[in-house]
């Protein structure tokens, strides 16, 4: 499909691939097996200036979008989903600096990741508070000019070795959901500690690790947005990053497919290639043609989202405000259904996709020294992470019904 690229989102897709098959490929079995951190090939992803591509020029971005973001991604993905998370885990930390950040938190933090100088996280799971972020039990009390963190969080991707972080705590522990506030949190600070190190089924290239807060004072200047708007935060970041997790998947689910279609047209059985076998032939086009359906859903969805973000965060450049407030002056809508649809369609079709790859690689799709195994493994996380995808129909769900209502009043009202 010719999905009409411009020079500069072929220049990033071709950079990314080339990265993908010279400096990912040759060493995501090491990665994968041992569970180190590959700095070294966050470094050229760094060096090859991916990791700004979707933060503004005046912090030291390229100026893009949030397509341009998924446009790396997929491409990175591709070789390896632990690898590319690994490098564009950072970009989870900057969008809500740059959704709700003031100018001088903007100014201070985003320079930092655009280049890729810092890696950043964003960690708002506790063992009490998953899929329900409002149970949160991590605090943060104000004194002075300073707020008193403490409590434990989990599963921070790139936690330890991640420089800057958005973090949530409880500001008012009585008032719920409304208690919820977001905080820029550095690494170093005292009473800022790392607990266990998981080991997990897939991405295993990208560190994951408790968080753990003793008395750890946050400058009240680190607070995003104010207090008690931390579920507005992380709801509006979500809207933003969830086509990236569906970037992943779309790469990981592709990547399984190239290396199936590359085996089964090598492997032969009862005397000729596995490929000519119509039961193969009819799961590698369904397998095609899913693929290229998530793909032409992400990229629809995630340009409609540029058209009306990337004007609003001009604004709020040219205005020294947060991006939100130039939100409301355009009248910027919310995407919470279809970034909800990107996620839950991209990763589904990524499990269904790795699943019959595994299948049609038969006992060497199901060995470890076979690359198909790994991007199964790879594809499960991302129907879990950034919200379980039974969470995402309940969020697509309900504006559906929310959309129905407020048709049915307008029509009431026009009639």
């Amino acid at each position: 499909m010719d999905y009409q690229l411009t020079e500069t989102q072929q220049a990033i897709v071709d950079i990314a691939r080339q990265i993908a098959v010279k400096k990912i490929k040759p060493v995501r079995e090491h990665y994968d097996e041992k569970e180190e951190f590959p700095w070294p090939v966050v470094d050229e992803i760094r060096k090859a200036d991916l990791l700004g591509v979707y933060l503004p020029e005046e912090y030291g971005g390229m100026g893009g979008g949030n397509f341009e973001l998924v446009l790396a991604a997929e491409q990175l993905s591709r070789a390896c989903g632990g690898i590319a998370l690994a490098a564009m885990t950072s970009s989870l930390c900057a969008l809500p600096i740059l959704l709700c950040g003031s100018d001088e938190q903007r100014r201070k933090y985003l320079p930092d990741l655009a280049s890729g100088k810092k890696i950043g996280a964003f960690c708002i799971t506790e063992p009490e508070a998953g899929s329900d972020a409002t149970a949160t039990k991590a605090t943060a009390v104000k004194d002075g000019d300073h707020y008193v963190a403490n409590g434990t969080k989990i599963f921070c991707s790139s936690g330890k070795e991640a420089e800057t972080y958005v973090i949530f705590f409880s500001t008012s522990p009585k008032r719920g959901a409304r208690g919820l506030s977001a905080f820029i949190v550095e690494k170093g600070w005292p009473g800022f500690e790392f607990g266990k190190k998981e080991t997990k089924m897939g991405i295993r290239a990208n560190s994951t690790y408790e968080l753990v807060f003793r008395d750890c004072r946050i400058p009240k200047e680190n607070l995003l947005r104010a207090e008690g708007y931390g579920l507005f935060v992380a709801q509006g970041t979500f809207d933003l990053s969830r086509p990236g997790v569906g970037a992943q998947a779309l790469g990981i689910a592709q990547g399984a497919l190239d290396e199936t279609l590359a085996y089964v047209r090598m492997r032969k059985q009862f005397g000729q290639s596995i490929s000519s076998f119509q039961g193969i032939q009819h799961m590698l086009a369904d397998c095609a043609t899913q693929i290229e359906a998530a793909r032409s859903f992400l990229y629809t969805v995630v340009r409609a989202m540029d058209r009306e973000f990337n004007p609003a965060v001009r604004k709020a450049i040219d205005e020294k405000t947060p991006v939100y407030e130039a939100m409301d002056k355009l009248g910027s809508r919310r995407w919470t259904k279809e970034s909800a649809m990107t996620k839950v369609f991209c990763s589904d079709t990524a499990m269904r996709v790795t699943t019959d790859c595994v299948q049609m690689c038969g006992g060497i799709g199901y060995m470890r020294d076979f690359p198909v195994e790994k991007f199964m493994r790879d594809a499960k996380i991302t129907q879990i992470y950034e919200g379980a995808n039974q969470i995402q129909r309940n969020e697509i769900a309900a504006m559906m019904i929310k959309e129905a209502a407020s048709a049915e009043k307008i029509a009431a009202g026009l009639a």
